[in-house]
């Protein structure tokens, strides 16, 4: 019996259509029909064929300034997907669980090419919090959740990666020097936990701890951030055996199964042992 091999199929339009959807996922603030041509690389009468069908469809909305966003049909799409990411069920317990214990936001959330994605919030219970939103793309190397993601990458994976970045400084504390960057990872790999210390947005900080999955790849990530007021260097460094052991836990629940004993053991109330500390 001969070898059977998965026959591909390579559908130009689809193909184009769907890169095209994805030039607006990257763009929140919309593109004209020009931006769009100028980025996809082409000629504009097939881009506004294009955009038509995608707006007739309800994947787009134009606006009376002829800029195009993504419409209803994507975020209804969008938020199917989220339902069934199996990790964010998994995870919500533990999210849940964190909240209730630091009373600050928490975020998971899972890498998407160069970038990282929220796909769950839990928002504070305090009257001064921080604006985030599931859909939100964040950049990896200057957030805790990404810095996490970038730390336990393989290292022909990560070099590649890396080399690709633009590290564009978007506050004073955002480290754009690639060395000191690479010096950070290794030291976030060390520690099991990754800080933001207001290098993405100022005001801000937070604290990020990595998720397995059932191959022992990190992909996802789930962090507490809090306004500066209050989120000391002190506390964070606090909250992140808590936030490990959440981690660390989810992983587990993903089929994960260290070799080296960095799993705690198995237990509901994960978060006694620092609760004191993390109020």
């Amino acid at each position: 019996m001969g070898i059977s091999t998965k026959r591909s199929y390579n559908i130009t339009a689809l193909q184009r259509g769907l890169r095209l959807l994805q030039l607006f996922s990257e763009s929140p603030q919309g593109l004209t029909a020009k931006q769009v041509a100028v980025r996809s690389r082409l000629p504009v009468s097939t881009v506004h064929r294009f955009l038509t069908n995608l707006e007739g469809a309800g994947f787009l909305n134009c606006s009376d300034d002829s800029l195009y966003h993504l419409g209803i049909a994507c975020f209804a799409i969008g938020q199917s997907a989220l339902a069934q990411l199996d990790i964010r069920r998994v995870s919500l317990p533990y999210l849940q669980e964190l909240n209730r214990l630091t009373r600050e936001t928490i975020h998971l959330t899972v890498r998407h090419g160069p970038a990282a994605v929220y796909v769950e919030k839990l928002d504070s219970t305090e009257q001064l919090r921080i604006y985030s939103r599931i859909g939100a793309v964040v950049p990896l190397y200057c957030t805790a959740v990404g810095k996490i993601m970038l730390a336990y990458m393989p290292e022909e994976e990560q070099r590649r990666l890396l080399a690709q970045l633009s590290l564009k400084r978007l506050t004073p504390n955002t480290v754009t020097n690639l060395q000191q960057l690479e010096a950070e990872l290794s030291r976030i790999r060390k520690n099991g936990y990754a800080c933001d210390l207001e290098e993405h947005e100022l005001h801000i900080r937070c604290v990020a701890a990595p998720i397995w999955d059932h191959s022992g790849q990190v992909n996802a990530s789930l962090s507490v951030t809090a306004p500066v007021v209050r989120m000391s260097v002190s506390r964070l460094r606090q909250l992140a055996p808590l936030i490990q052991s959440a981690g660390k836990q989810i992983s587990r629940e993903l089929g994960y199964q260290a070799g080296d004993g960095r799993l705690p053991p198995r237990r509901h109330n994960f978060g006694e042992v620092t609760l004191a500390k993390s109020l």
